[in-house]
């Protein structure tokens, strides 16, 4: 069997990728840093390991020996101190690329999720991925910097760099946006507190996300390329929220919260998928944001 190692496997976008990439005939490793309560479905063995630790990481590395690797690993909130987070997302992906370089036969495809935050807030319209990045925030920062320190591996790793807009799914924390808006919808909140009501992005489902870096694991044609995963389709915040009250015939006060709208803030931003299309469009159907919705009100809430 082909054997995959994907880090962060036991996070939202691994417990939908790793069994999709178990039915795809791989073998596949999981990377953690601890030891999951409910193991990912489809992980045939998991290596525990601490990006912050090139050790362990190497040790897990060379216990799997992977043909291929998508590393999803990495922290998307802070409070406070941002410094967890480069030492993550940045030399934690570092520690990565060294533990694979130093592999005896090296993988043949490595696939680095990064983000479309490194976009910023600067730039709206279509944002290609010759659209010059701002990074706004220190998870774009340290997105941004792992593309470039990633680079540097980029003539004895096959790389694969994947800039994901936003997406969502059943299981995503409600701290993100959609999910904030589905569970008060679940438990009939009679209001909702959000920011700018106007503003328009883009959102994918978690499954097409999955089936997108499956594909392009195996697509030679992908290896070495930068590549914006989105729908390609913008959504406004009003069009969700009337998406939801169709779907589950509640409807909610909207409480515009000062404190939750961005100043200069872009009123629309969404990707272009024409890079991404070349490769996969024949392959991975796209769901629509309303049967998304649909799957997130209607799926029964698991402990």
């Amino acid at each position: 069997m082909k054997r995959v190692l994907v880090t962060g496997a036991d996070g939202f976008t691994g417990r939908y990728l790793c069994p999709l990439l178990a039915a795809r005939g791989f073998e596949v490793h999981g990377l953690d840093a601890h030891q999951p309560a409910t193991p990912s479905g489809g992980v045939a063995r998991l290596h525990l390991a601490d990006l912050t630790d090139a050790r362990s990481v190497a040790q897990a590395v060379a216990a799997a020996n992977p043909q291929y690797v998508v590393h999803l690993g990495g922290i998307s909130f802070i409070v406070g101190d941002a410094e967890p987070m480069y030492e993550v997302n940045l030399l934690g992906t570092r520690r990565l690329l060294e533990a694979l370089c130093s592999l005896t036969e090296k993988p043949n495809a490595v696939l680095l999720a990064s983000s479309a935050n490194i976009y910023g807030n600067a730039t709206g319209g279509v944002l290609t991925e010759t659209t010059s990045p701002a990074p706004a925030n220190d998870y774009a920062v340290s997105k941004l910097a792992m593309e470039h320190v990633a680079r540097l591996y980029s003539n004895r790793l096959p790389l694969i760099i994947c800039r994901p807009f936003n997406y969502t799914g059943v299981g995503q924390m409600e701290s993100f946006l959609l999910p904030k808006i589905v569970a008060h919808i679940r438990r009939r909140a009679p209001s909702i507190e959000l920011g700018n009501l106007d503003v328009a992005r883009d959102f994918s489902d978690v499954r097409d996300v999955s089936g997108i870096y499956a594909q392009l694991l195996e697509e030679p044609r992908a290896y070495g390329e930068t590549l914006n995963v989105c729908a390609g389709r913008a959504y406004t915040l009003r069009e969700v929220l009337q998406m939801t009250e169709e779907i589950s015939g509640w409807s909610m006060q909207i409480r515009v919260n000062a404190d939750l709208v961005r100043l200069n803030e872009v009123k629309m931003l969404l990707g272009s998928r024409a890079r991404l299309d070349a490769l996969v469009a024949t392959t991975v159907p796209r769901i629509a944001l309303r049967e998304t919705l649909r799957w997130m009100i209607e799926t029964p809430v698991t402990a």
